[in-house]
């Protein structure tokens, strides 16, 4: 939280808001990318690289992640102070002004700013939280508008980010590609885990996207992220696959998925950030993200099998 502080409280002002995607670990904010041409990298998975050059990119959904995360610290760590609110504030104050933006979504990919649907998922999140906390705690906010704005991002989402014709939500608004990064929409208390509309957008899911338990983060055919390689299954999205299972009712099916998972961890139990079609461990190692997401899963997994 102080980091997350600490960032919120340098007000930067760029293309993507107040806040830039990613950070060094110490809070730096310059992370230009670089190419190791004298090392061959994993299994000659060349290019090696320092940096990442997607740091300026606008990627809208950061708030949600980052609000959901105050809101839960919140909750059950211990109550924000002012100053962390007066944050909170100003940047939900910009998001109701710049939500219904093109972005480059979650995964950073390098094909053009679309109207991504995750994104407004997550916008609609960060505005949710804040909302919440100004409830629970009598915190000042100019709560008449977020409201408002909360209730667009919503009606949004529905009109324009569910085809009717794939019986599905999809990648982005006038697409019909799947993305498994909808798989938190249940997760994050957008839409009901056992609503027609979700159930129709997991068997689709299930169908396109996964295969004997793993999952892609998107068909790069129906859609080119720019970059070069093939694509191995996300480790996070099977995660998250796992627990959609779980809270839309499918408990075998989650239980099954989940186990697959735990056979592809190394000696140690950690997982990389992709697994290859052989099983080989692919990409950042080892991942967070997916370790936060496996805990998760089991959490709720274990919970609802009793």
């Amino acid at each position: 939280m102080s980091w997350l502080d600490d960032r919120m409280r340098e007000r930067r002002d760029g293309p993507g808001g107040p806040l830039q995607i990613m950070y060094g670990i110490d809070g730096r904010s310059e992370l230009p990318e670089e190419e190791l041409t004298h090392l061959s990298g994993y299994r000659d998975s060349a290019p090696v690289r320092v940096g990442n050059g997607a740091a300026d990119q606008r990627q809208l959904d950061i708030y949600g992640e980052l609000i959901d995360s105050v809101y839960l610290f919140n909750k059950y760590g211990r109550p924000i102070f002012n100053e962390t609110w007066s944050h909170v504030r100003r940047i939900v104050d910009w998001l109701t002004e710049h939500w219904d933006q093109v972005d480059e979504g979650i995964w950073e990919t390098r094909g053009g700013q679309k109207d991504f649907t995750y994104s407004r998922l997550m916008s609609w999140v960060a505005i949710e939280r804040a909302i919440r906390m100004n409830r629970a705690r009598g915190l000042p906010g100019d709560i008449v508008r977020w409201l408002n704005e909360r209730d667009r991002i919503y009606n949004q989402i529905w009109q324009k980010g569910y085809s009717e014709q794939r019986g599905a939500f999809v990648q982005h608004y006038g697409s019909e590609t799947l993305d498994a990064s909808l798989l938190l929409m249940p997760l994050v208390l957008f839409i009901a885990p056992q609503d027609p509309h979700w159930l129709s957008t997991l068997d689709a899911i299930g169908e396109e996207l996964v295969s004997d338990s793993l999952v892609y983060r998107y068909n790069i055919e129906a859609s080119p992220d720019g970059l070069r390689g093939e694509e191995g299954t996300f480790s996070i999205c099977s995660f998250w696959y796992v627990e959609a299972l779980t809270r839309a009712g499918k408990l075998e099916e989650a239980r099954l998925a989940f186990e697959k998972m735990l056979t592809y961890a190394n000696h140690l139990g950690l997982y990389s950030e992709e697994i290859g079609p052989t099983g080989e461990q692919l990409g950042n190692f080892p991942q967070a993200f997916t370790h936060l997401a496996l805990i998760s899963a089991a959490y709720n997994l274990d919970r609802a099998l009793g």
